[in-house]
């Protein structure tokens, strides 16, 4: 993973998913924008940043990219992130929400075989504060430290940087995996890669109601997580699913426990792992702040 101010990242697409606002603070936290794709807009300017039609193209201008940020509208997410693939990109991040369930699958197989690591979809990116920011996390909610974040959420993820830096504790990095059904890397894979960062010295996992990623990320941490984790599951309110019998659906859930995918089965499965959970996100500076200092 190469995230640091010499990073070259490039931006794919432009569209409602960000804005100038966005461009203008990633270059003022000195990210190393070196241009944008966007088939047509060729040898013309977009906030201040130079175009081109093709990925290869920024490539063969600029060298090697670490990093793009794949904007484009959903169905065409695939493509763009295939093109990135091809001209040695691996490291993705897509904040383009609502990207079709097999295009992602289709796209986590490809960048496996690739050794690709893919941020998203319907991620605001990542950000190492004081170093680089990669998508549209607002900066002036950081300040440097050693906790990490690791979220489903995209608001939650900057409300919890918040609730931090306004208790004087700073992060090491900063990363939405992305809340849209089928994402491109797991909470599994954002631990391990935490556990083993030298600057994260604890890690704070924000969850949410589906799937069963956060189950999974229990027993992980249980396993294989060295690292003290403190964890928020937001909608524990929220009430439970409900499924069309249609066949589809109903083979889906056969044999399921009906608890799958709540936020209680996600509550019962961090207790199991003696994971500290905060009841809101205020709640977590003070847990942080226990675990740091092992009372």
């Amino acid at each position: 993973m190469n995230l640091t101010p010499n990073s070259k990242v490039l931006i794919q697409g432009f569209s409602e998913f960000i804005c100038a606002s966005h461009i203008a603070q990633m270059k003022a936290y000195g990210t190393n924008l070196l241009a944008g794709v966007n088939p047509g807009y060729g040898g013309q300017e977009i906030y201040d940043l130079p175009m081109f039609d093709l990925v290869e193209e920024v490539v063969d201008e600029f060298g090697v990219v670490d990093t793009t940020i794949i904007c484009v509208h959903s169905y065409q997410v695939l493509d763009a992130a295939l093109e990135a693939i091809a001209s040695g990109i691996r490291q993705i991040i897509i904040i383009s929400p609502g990207v079709p369930p097999l295009d992602m699958v289709k796209l986590v197989r490809k960048a496996e075989a690739n050794e690709t690591l893919i941020v998203g979809p319907n991620s605001p990116g990542i950000i190492v504060p004081s170093k680089i920011l990669l998508g549209t996390q607002p900066a002036e909610f950081y300040t440097p430290g050693v906790v990490g974040i690791i979220s489903r959420s995209t608001t939650l993820t900057y409300e919890v940087a918040r609730e931090l830096t306004t208790a004087g504790i700073g992060q090491s990095i900063s990363v939405s995996i992305g809340s849209d059904a089928v994402v491109g890397s797991s909470f599994n894979q954002w631990l391990q890669i935490l556990d083993e960062d030298d600057s994260t010295e604890a890690i704070v996992l924000v969850g949410q109601p589906g799937g069963g990623s956060e189950e999974a990320a229990a027993q992980y941490i249980k396993e294989a997580i060295d690292k003290p984790v403190v964890a928020y599951i937001a909608g524990t309110q929220v009430p439970p699913a409900k499924h069309w019998r249609q066949t589809g659906t109903l083979a889906a859930v056969i044999g399921r426990d009906p608890d799958f995918g709540t936020a209680k089965n996600k509550l019962a499965a961090l207790s199991k792992a003696k994971v500290p959970v905060a009841e809101r996100p205020s709640q977590i500076p003070e847990l942080v702040k226990k675990i740091l200092t092992n009372e």
